[in-house]
Parts: structure tokens; sequence; C-alpha cells
């Protein structure tokens, strides 16, 4: 399932403007992973530009155009959320956080860089963590935003926020034949087995900016 997640994740960032790299096609469970294998995605918005503003901490479409480029990590367990114990048993959610990972992620990224600009100046890589979703009760929701933000996750991007995304943004009247999942929801759309009330039961209502 990895993969389907990450196509997911692709497609939504792609929809939105974005270029995005997979370094890899395979998965590595038989022994420890590169410090590059720790990435499943790298995006960049071309169409970036310099703004004071910063983007929320649970990120939604209206957030994309601040961000420039970002390391991405999946976490697709569909059937469970995230929760404090969690992040404290030391598991290995945020290993994509590691200084050698970051170090690998902005290689990739370092002939995109305009020479004139000076290394103290650029743009830091954004470190997005997507997941199903934070806890919807306190304190506990408070506690994980607490900690993955100490341990220097940047932004959170939830899978029910990705696919009342992409639902919204597929056409009936487009034949998205070089996608699978975006062919798969105008099929869906098509057939009337997904409709707009319907995808109330994945969308997540938009925090005001001050509980973030």
């Amino acid at each position: 399932m990895a993969g389907f997640d990450e196509n997911l994740v692709r497609e939504y960032f792609e929809l939105n403007g974005f270029l995005v790299r997979q370094l890899h096609k395979y998965q590595v469970h038989s022994r420890h992973k590169r410090d590059e294998e720790e990435i499943d995605l790298l995006v960049q918005n071309p169409a970036w530009q310099p703004s004071a503003q910063k983007p929320g901490f649970q990120l939604f479409a209206a957030d994309l155009p601040l961000i420039r480029r970002a390391i991405v990590a999946v976490k697709g367990w569909h059937t469970s959320r995230l929760t404090p114990s969690m992040l404290r048993s030391g598991s290995k959610i945020l290993d994509f956080l590691r200084k050698e990972v970051i170090e690998a992620a902005s290689e990739y990224f370092s002939g995109y860089e305009e020479t004139a600009v000076a290394e103290g100046e650029r743009e830091p890589l954004t470190r997005v963590l997507v997941l199903p979703g934070l806890p919807s009760s306190e304190p506990h929701r408070s506690e994980c935003i607490k900690q993955l933000q100490e341990h220097g996750v940047d932004a959170i991007l939830t899978f029910p926020t990705i696919l009342d995304n992409l639902v919204r943004r597929v056409e009936v009247n487009h034949s998205y034949q070089k996608s699978d999942v975006l062919q798969m929801i105008r099929l869906l759309k098509i057939y009337d087995m997904v409709r707009s009330r319907q995808m109330e039961l994945f969308e997540e209502e938009r925090p005001a900016r001050g509980k973030r």
C-alpha cells in the first residue's frame, strides 16, 4: 500500500502545481534504510513567490502557494491515527528528520538554486509529514502537535484533506488516462458513487488560524 499512498500524495501536489520527484520505486524491509531512502517525495513549487506569510501547521490547499520546496514523508496507516505515545515510543515515524536525510534531500535541489542567492538566504526545506490525521480530542491533539514541532516537523498534511481536494479537482469531462488514481475518481463521480454529501465524511473542518 505504500506505493499507492505515495501516488495519492504525488497527485495532490501535482494537481496543485508542484513538480514532484519520487526517488525510489522500491521498499526496504531487510536492512536499514540509507539516508536518501528515508525520502518518500521531494516537491518544488515553480510558482512560489517570497511572502512574509507562513503556512499553517496543518496544511490545506490554500497554504500550498507559500511552500517553495519540501521533503515529504508519507505514513499511511489508515486504520489508526497518530497518538502521543506513538511519538514517545521512538518509532521510525520521524526518521526523515535526521540531519543526514535533510542534507541528502537538499543535494537534490542544489542544481535549482539561483546562482545569485547567497547560501544563508536560501529558503529552507519545508519538512512535511503526511498521515491519516491528528487526535480529535484534547489534550492529545495539542500534545501531538507540540511533539511533532519539537522534533522538527514544519507541517502535516492529512489523507482526508488530500482525498477531498482530489475529488473536488477531478472533472468528469476530462479523461485522466495517464493517472490511474485520477481516472478511478473520475469514474466514481461519473457513476454517482461519490457525491458531494458523501465527501463530507472525508472533509476535515479547517481550524481557526490561532488553533493550528
